[in-house]
């Protein structure tokens, strides 16, 4: 076994798993180990999971994570975390939690989330420079939800936290706001006062800050240490210092070692995040931000982001493709490589057809709940392997899409830093920089999320200064991929398609989401009246 260390543990808990990391101070991982759990979708738009069913999962990823590592326990010299963001818990004084969270995907607050359009405050900025609507995933809007829909657990709920937060209750007892879901999803804005009250009280939850932990803490900031408890269910020594933790795609973020004025991260997974730097507050229509230090004290960051991208790509194979899922798992291969084999000859713009990956509402450019998925063009020439294509082209799209968006408001992307699910498909990286027309690095460790978190880790110990001292020891690039010119220009035609498809049938889609919801409520009202339903 080996003792001489010393290592971070990183925790990362994704839409699908709880991931247990641990790395040494060089960057380099010695073991992963992931848990998974469900989602529920008790209605269209509606996400949830339970929160004890994550505490599980870390449990029996922690312990395979230090037994896989051939560690002891002594060897961890720090722990952080990250965790889905926009994803709210509420729980009692004793920390218990009272229903299930609410996920990050939820668009249930729609109607909370447009009375933001009546406000005047500066928290507007966030949105577009106010010329944006506010989308129904953050932080106040599902706080107003709970307070209307469900005013009993409201009441009851002593802390109404974002997900990274509760990791530090679980880890530590403590109570603390992290400043990266503080700032990025919850309006608060130190450069002018902290909390925007005047929003939150337009929105319908003037009194929910007597649950929001009133520590805001800097990322990296030693919050106390792993409780006697916790570190009994997860196999590891009480008194391990526990830093600040954040959200996923952040986490990300420095994982990338993006953590200065330029380049740009491209988060992928189950939904793609676009995240950067700036040395100036800027603000423009079709993006969010620039967020004071939420990341790194004194800078501002920018954000657009896609709500459903791998996603798409998962509910295409296994709902569509059984056949080939069960074919490539019977002889040992993954799904996905099948699928880009078959995939992998076909042109830009896949034969004409067009695909907007809309399936779960649009964050930006358009910031519409409402929205939905978009399928047109379609031809007997169309095969499944055409539907694959044309999904990845739509996720590609929908990025550049957004780094228009960007463009218009003076954030010029030169170069972005990639990390997640599609840097394993080398083909659709190289599609992600031909469509954009952008470079894009590739670093050692694929896995930027937990790398990130491990790094927050490393400076809350005290083992580096801050954060980009981290990323220097911590972070390599080991890949450089350059957009095809030709195929670049060949996919503007493309994406001029992708971007005027939407604005055009939104009236239509918003008129059918109206029906479908206006029908699921009067089923569920008749259910309540016990009548019955042919």
């Amino acid at each position: 076994m080996l003792n001489n260390g010393p290592y971070l543990l990183g925790i990362d808990y994704g839409t699908e798993s709880c991931r247990v990391a641990i790395f040494d101070l060089a960057g380099r991982p010695l073991t992963f180990a992931a848990t998974p759990y469900k989602t529920t979708h008790p209605r269209p738009g509606w996400a949830e999971q339970d929160p004890e069913e994550w505490w599980k999962a870390l449990q029996a990823s922690c312990h395979r994570a230090i037994a896989a590592a051939g560690i002891s326990p002594a060897a961890i010299a720090g722990i952080s975390y990250d965790a889905t963001t926009l994803t709210m818990v509420a729980m009692d004084e004793r920390g218990n939690e009272l229903r299930p969270a609410i996920m990050w995907m939820d668009v249930r607050a729609t109607e909370q989330a447009a009375r933001a359009e009546n406000s005047e405050s500066v928290a507007r900025l966030y949105n577009g420079a106010g010329a944006s609507p506010a989308t129904a995933e953050w932080y106040p809007f599902k706080a107003a939800w709970l307070r209307e829909h469900e005013p009993e657990t409201y009441r009851k709920a002593a802390h109404l936290v974002d997900a990274p937060d509760w990791v530090t209750f679980k880890l530590t007892g403590e109570w603390t706001t992290n400043i990266n879901s503080a700032a990025i999803r919850m309006y608060y804005n130190r450069d002018k006062g902290g909390w925007p009250e005047d929003f939150y009280q337009t929105i319908g939850c003037g009194d929910v800050f007597d649950k929001i932990p009133e520590r805001v803490l800097d990322l990296g900031t030693p919050v106390g240490t792993l409780a006697t408890i916790p570190a009994q269910l997860l196999g590891l020594r009480p008194g391990i210092p526990v830093a600040q933790g954040l959200a996923d795609a952040w986490a990300g973020q420095i994982g990338l070692g993006v953590l200065s004025a330029g380049s740009m991260a491209l988060i992928t997974g189950s939904s793609h995040v676009l995240t950067g730097q700036a040395d100036t507050e800027i603000h423009g229509e079709g993006f969010f931000g620039a967020y004071p230090d939420g990341v790194m004290p004194g800078q501002y960051t920018v954000e657009a982001s896609q709500v459903s991208t791998g996603s798409v790509l998962k509910w295409f194979k296994d709902n569509f493709v059984a056949d080939y899922t069960a074919a490539a798992e019977k002889i040992g291969l993954n799904p996905y490589d099948v699928l880009n084999e078959q995939s992998r000859n076909i042109r830009p713009g896949s034969d004409g057809l067009i695909i907007n990956e809309y399936f779960q509402g649009n964050r930006t450019p358009y910031t519409d709940s409402k929205a939905r998925g978009i399928i047109w063009g379609l031809s007997l020439m169309h095969t499944p392997a055409h539907f694959y294509h044309a999904i990845q082209e739509s996720v590609c799209y929908g990025m550049a899409h957004n780094l228009r968006a960007m463009k218009a408001a003076g954030f010029e992307v030169d170069r972005m830093v990639a990390c997640g699910g599609a840097m394993k498909g080398r083909d659709w990286m190289q599609m992600h920089a031909d469509v954009a027309g952008v470079p894009i690095a590739l670093t050692e460790v694929g896995d930027a999320v937990v790398l990130g978190t491990c790094m927050v880790a490393a400076v809350g110990a005290g083992l580096f200064k801050d954060l980009p001292e981290a990323a220097a020891q911590m972070v390599h690039e080991i890949d450089f991929i350059e957009p095809d010119q030709e195929r670049h220009e060949e996919y503007q035609y493309y994406v001029d398609k992708y971007c005027d498809t939407y604005p055009q049938l939104r009236p239509m889609i918003h008129d059918m989401v109206d029906h479908e919801a206006d029908k699921t409520d009067d089923h569920t009202d008749q259910r309540r009246n016990n009548v019955r339903i042919d």
